[in-house]
């Protein structure tokens, strides 16, 4: 596991997860612990590094 930080894109906080990075592709929603507000995350990892990491507001 391999915390990263990144930014909210509804309210612009730093916020933090735990990615597991012995799997290669990831995709899911998680919600900022700050505002809520449900975020699509997608996560490349390669030789268990993360390569791709994109944060994307779910337009609802």
């Amino acid at each position: 596991m391999e915390e990263y930080f990144f930014q909210c894109p509804y309210c612009w906080e730093q916020i933090s997860m735990l990615i597991d990075v012995s799997q290669n592709h990831q995709k899911y929603i998680e919600d900022c612990e700050v505002c809520c507000n449900p975020i699509q995350i997608t996560i490349a990892v390669e030789n268990q590094n993360i390569v791709v990491f994109v944060a994307e507001n779910i337009e609802q």
